[in-house]
């Protein structure tokens, strides 16, 4: 393969999970499980070059079902709109998004701001997580700085790789999503469509997210953008990306041994969030039913289907809470506010993080 940006040949793989079931295929409840249906290569490759972590290989084609946008990610949204308004970022009248299969859409933020939606280039151009989701990532960021209008200002949020790495976070890898990014990356790639990042902020979506805003021509980065470059050195080097991989290993074999502790004390666990970084977890973890009842999750699309290679079926949040569980796997920790709120009933069963090494335990919210 060659790099997704900058075309170099020379990449090193520094996560592989092996054969996994397509992330974004959710097979209806009855439909037995294949025995090829973990079938598609899931690893993690490393440009020497241009630094730009990406999927090394996705061989997979299927229609995501559509998700919820969480609270979180809607909350984060409206604190972003508003710290680019206060930089006075937020200048002229329309507005064009790239938006993320994953849900969700600032517009209506920006409406609100007086902002109007436009197919031409634009004064404000928004991805939030969108740009990951593009295979030729070059052609990706040329058509977003194409897009923004010549005085006005790109916003980009990503996920930093090293966000990624010292959260552990080896599941969001998963198929459909070609590129993991640092700053000194998008910066790169910002820079050869003829952009400058002039600013970013920090917000703790997802373990720590991080949004940039890049303008025209030649502009000098602030503190802030100098301060993420530094926090995020070494995010190019093998040996650190690499961490994941061991990662992945341990959380794999100590999810699946809480599960059977469960399992021996009569426990009936379920779990909540059919997210597409499950997937793997449930694939690599051997989950199956008698280890795991159901998983709630609140997108219509996903309800009556089950989780891929797996013959865990996937239920709307009512039934989980009329199931009465002795524990719920939260496949997702940012959600945890919100389904605590919304479902008080289930205090205290909520299984979040990695089971400690000393007793085997998840820690119970």
């Amino acid at each position: 393969m060659s790099c997704l940006a900058c075309g170099s040949a020379v990449l090193t793989r520094v996560l592989d999970l092996g054969r996994m079931p397509a992330a974004d295929h959710f097979p209806p409840a009855d439909e037995p499980v294949r025995a090829d249906e973990a079938a598609h290569p899931l690893a993690m490759a490393l440009c020497a070059a241009c630094g730009l972590a990406q999927l090394a290989a996705d061989d997979t084609e299927t229609a995501e079902p559509r998700g919820v946008e969480p609270r979180a990610l809607r909350e984060q949204a409206a604190e972003a709109v508003a710290l680019a308004a206060a930089a006075g970022l937020l200048r002229g009248r329309t507005v064009r998004e790239f938006g993320s299969p994953h849900g969700g859409s600032w517009l209506e933020l920006l409406a609100a701001r007086g902002f109007a939606p436009a197919s031409a280039p634009a004064d404000v151009v928004l991805d939030c997580f969108g740009l990951m989701h593009e295979r030729d990532q070059r052609a990706a960021v040329a058509e977003r700085a194409q897009a923004t209008a010549p005085g006005g200002v790109l916003l980009v949020q990503y996920h930093p790789v090293h966000t990624i790495v010292a959260g552990e976070q080896w599941n969001a890898l998963r198929h459909g999503h070609f590129a993991y990014y640092s700053l000194a990356v998008l910066r790169a790639m910002l820079g050869a469509a003829g952009m400058s990042v002039v600013t970013a902020w920090d917000f703790g979506l997802y373990g720590g997210t991080v949004l940039i805003a890049a303008v025209h021509g030649p502009a000098e980065p602030d503190a802030a953008v100098r301060r993420v470059l530094a926090r995020e050195a070494g995010s190019a080097d093998p040996a650190f990306v690499g961490g994941l991989q061991r990662a992945a290993d341990r959380q794999s074999e100590t999810l699946r041994a809480a599960l059977e502790l469960e399992a021996a004390r009569g426990s009936r666990v379920y779990a909540y969030g059919a997210a597409s970084r499950a997937v793997a977890l449930f694939c690599r973890a051997g989950v199956r039913r008698e280890l795991v009842a159901g998983v709630a999750d609140a997108s219509p699309a996903k309800q009556g289907r089950r989780m891929p290679g797996t013959d865990v079926p996937i239920i709307a949040p009512a039934e989980l809470v009329a199931a009465h569980p002795d524990r719920v796997l939260l496949t997702v920790p940012d959600l945890l506010a919100e389904v605590s709120d919304r479902y008080p009933e289930l205090t205290g069963r909520w299984l979040v993080g990695e089971p400690a090494s000393s007793n085997g335990e998840p820690p119970i919210r």
